[in-house]
């Protein structure tokens, strides 16, 4: 994995175990210990890690769950695939530091069913653990008591939301709950549950280890620490980079080699579609927040065709259940399918852009309401190429 500003967060070499500098401290500290890191989802919600398992924690229940979200279903993300590939260590370790905070005794990694491959290699890293006495009964003499076991999605979208994956986890149709109530308080088997990305586990077991002072001094003030990024597209050097918050889309373009770009798709399908006069802008949750999925397209791409793809991937993942997400989906794409074959009016395509600011307001998961992402962003920048085309 290409490492950049001897940022080296996921280099298991130079850092220690915090599992066990985790198990030397209570619960409530790591707790504290979490929240002062200001690390936040890096699934690409951003919602503050801490919080989350704070809220957990205080919920009263005999049963706690902790869930791996590995449903890396973005198009152009494959960096939670490098870490469980590469970096298991991190990823179950936070996992079990989560369910001895939270006071959980069973955790669950959500893998991708595409994925499969890799479950054989993950279940023999959960048995060198169990032979370690680092997972199961009485971890590390601690009287903790956690195990992990893997669960495969069936390749649903919609699942890499927690409602939804939760749903399928109970064996029901990947569908978004109602929220509330929220996972932290009835999540797996109506019982109090931690969903958190492959990433943010990964980055809770550096954290113990260096400690959250360590953590924040990368990245920015509102956005701590670093980001792992699936960069792919028109570029010379594509695959998984670690960056730190705040840097920008342009100095991203100088490190792999990208040349003659005309827009960068942040965060995925689902994403921002940046025009070259805003290379400016940063990776950050403040500005261009994104799970980690970075595409490149150069001078020579037509961005017209850029956006129907995502629409008809759009199209064909939305699950059905709320009328904003499964209709609107659809205008757009007819509105896309108008405009390339030059039925589709100036003033058609901004009612088309309303209708999308209405879907992002009333869908009821983030698929419905980051779907019209790319649809907005694209016709907005790239207007006067798509219509004159046309």
């Amino acid at each position: 994995m290409p490492i950049i500003n001897d940022v080296l967060l996921f280099d298991e070499q130079l850092h220690g175990d915090g599992l066990t500098k985790a198990f030397s401290m209570t619960p409530q500290d790591v707790l504290i210990e979490i929240r002062e890191s200001g690390l936040k989802g890096r699934g690409g919600a951003g919602f503050p890690t801490g919080t989350k398992w704070m809220l957990a924690a205080a919920a009263v229940s005999d049963k706690k769950f902790v869930v791996c979200n590995a449903d890396e279903g973005e198009p152009g993300t494959f960096k939670d695939r490098v870490l469980l590939d590469e970096y298991p260590k991190l990823v179950f370790e936070g996992m079990l530091i989560a369910g001895d905070a939270i006071g959980a005794e069973k955790g669950i990694l959500y893998l991708r069913g595409e994925y499969r491959y890799l479950v054989e290699k993950l279940e023999k890293y959960l048995e060198h653990m169990r032979a370690e006495n680092k997972l199961g009964f009485n971890i590390l003499n601690s009287g903790v008591c956690f195990d992990i076991e893997i669960r495969l999605g069936a390749g649903a979208y919609v699942c890499g939301e927690e409602t939804a994956l939760i749903e399928s986890l109970e064996g029901y149709r990947g569908e978004a709950r109602n929220r509330p109530p929220f996972p932290v308080d009835t999540g797996f088997m109506k019982y109090p549950t931690v969903v958190n990305n492959v990433e943010t586990f990964a980055s809770v077991s550096v954290i113990m280890s260096k400690g959250s002072k360590w953590f924040r001094q990368y990245g920015t003030s509102k956005s701590a620490g670093t980001k792992l990024v699936s960069i792919s597209g028109d570029c010379h050097q594509p695959g998984v980079y670690e960056i730190p918050f705040g840097m920008t889309v342009e100095k991203i373009l100088e490190m792999v080699g990208a040349q003659n770009t005309k827009a960068v798709q942040v965060g995925g399908a689902s994403g921002y579609c940046v025009p070259k006069k805003e290379f400016n802008r940063t990776i950050s949750y403040e500005d261009l927040s994104t799970g980690g999925s970075i595409i490149i397209f150069n001078e020579t791409r037509d961005m017209l065709h850029v956006l129907k793809n995502f629409m008809e991937f759009f199209v064909e993942e939305s699950c059905g259940q709320c009328t904003p997400c499964r209709i609107g989906n659809k205008k757009l794409l007819e509105g896309v399918e108008k405009i390339e074959h030059g039925d589709c009016s100036l003033s058609y395509s901004k009612e088309l852009i309303e209708l999308g600011r209405s879907m992002q307001v009333a869908s009821k998961c983030g698929l419905g309401q980051s779907s019209p992402n790319p649809f907005i962003s694209i016709l907005t920048n790239f207007e006067d190429e798509i219509f004159s085309q046309r």
